[in-house]
């Protein structure tokens, strides 16, 4: 997937900002990153994962702990062809979703699946 391609499939999720932080491009929900891609550097980006998820994930090629962001929560992925796009799109609504999880529960409410 291309930078492009994915940048379009992160704004295409309910509620999803982009901003600069840092010098680098990060999406967002309610503020709160989910996302975060040195575009300067390549296509390098971190992303929340699951801690269960964690050592499975660290253990590829091309993927590591994200330097300076909560331990064994977030992964840094050296590329966009890393992951598959199938498995890209999975991770970054996953990554949404936990985020989206920690905010409060009428916030959660405006996101919800079933909302019209």
């Amino acid at each position: 997937m291309d930078i492009e391609s994915f940048r379009e499939y992160c704004l295409s999720l309910p509620g999803t900002t982009e901003g600069i932080k840092w010098e680098h491009l990060c999406f967002m929900i309610e503020e709160k990153i989910y996302i975060i891609i040195a575009i300067e550097e390549g296509t390098r980006f971190s992303i929340k994962c699951n801690p269960d998820d964690f050592d499975t994930l660290t253990a590829r090629d091309g993927i590591s702990q994200a330097y300076h962001l909560a331990k064994r929560q977030w992964i840094q992925v050296e590329n966009l062809d890393v992951l598959n796009d199938k498995e890209l799109k999975e991770r970054v609504a996953d990554s949404r979703a936990m985020v989206l999880a920690k905010l409060p529960k009428k916030t959660q409410a405006k996101y919800a699946e079933n909302n019209s």
